[in-house]
């Protein structure tokens, strides 16, 4: 990854309200800081532009370059402006990661129309314009990352927007390395089984029983076991990979 140029779309940390012992690494953050200790440059992009603040320093505290940047990533305009800005600051861009997603109500009964429209607009929009102007602004031997769910593989998430979204990305993925074959821009999506987030806890907060029989490595992933494959992913060592989907799940999704 030495000095390859990356924006990274989700690159803060929320904390859902859990207490300050409880707070684990999110993917955004440990894939920012996992692409710069391979000596990558880092665009850290976020709808809070202190969270990404605080990746960045995070970053150059472990020695690596970056800087952060304010994105509302279902907006057009907004993400054009952090593409823009990504370009200018680093020279070019070699890789995106997009790592955004949110959930909504539970069951078909809870869904409403417009929680389903919220849902996929972070959930797949956002991915969608990830690609749109990772295909404008990447140079040749790029790479595109997706982070998906084991929800778009298997139910059990009892949020169909969160599961429908999430699926959809394996088809945008598809066609995005299609499009991107000729100039050899890869696109793969990383599909996380549960991982333990400060996303996951309170997903386990709010249903206990969510792990309950599901651990068939007898833990959950950490944030660093998906930055370890977005780095992968991201690098030279996958330049024979694309449009592929790549669980993260400790074999949840296959022998579970």
């Amino acid at each position: 990854m030495t000095g390859r140029r990356v924006l990274v779309i989700g690159a803060g940390q929320e904390t859902y309200g859990l207490p300050a012992e409880e707070v684990t690494m999110g993917n955004g953050r440990a894939a920012c800081r996992r692409l710069a200790q391979e000596g990558a440059h880092v665009a850290c992009a976020d709808l809070h532009l202190d969270r990404a603040e605080e990746t960045a320093e995070q970053v150059r505290t472990d020695g690596g370059t970056a800087f952060a940047l304010a994105v509302d990533a279902t907006d057009e305009a907004s993400m054009t402006d952090a593409f823009a800005a990504a370009v200018a600051q680093l020279g070019g861009l070699d890789g995106v990661l997009v790592n955004v997603g949110t959930g909504g109500g539970m069951w078909l009964s809870g869904t409403s129309a417009a929680s389903w429209d919220r849902t996929f607009a972070l959930n797949a929009r956002a991915h969608f314009l990830g690609c749109k102007l990772g295909m404008q602004h990447l140079d040749d031997d790029g790479a595109i990352v997706l982070v998906s769910s084991v929800a778009s593989m298997k139910p059990g998430s009892r949020m169909p927007a969160y599961d429908s979204s999430k699926a959809a990305l394996a088809g945008l993925c598809r066609h995005a390395a299609f499009e991107g074959r000729r100039r050899r821009v890869r696109v793969n999506v990383v599909v996380p089984g549960l991982i333990d987030t400060p996303m996951g806890r309170q997903a386990t907060r709010n249903r206990p029983s969510r792990t309950a029989g599901q651990l068939p490595l007898g833990r959950q992933g950490t944030a660093w076991d998906i930055a370890n494959g977005v780095l992968y992913l991201m690098s030279h060592e996958a330049s024979y990979v694309t449009g592929q989907l790549l669980a993260i799940d400790g074999g949840l999704t296959t022998i579970q």
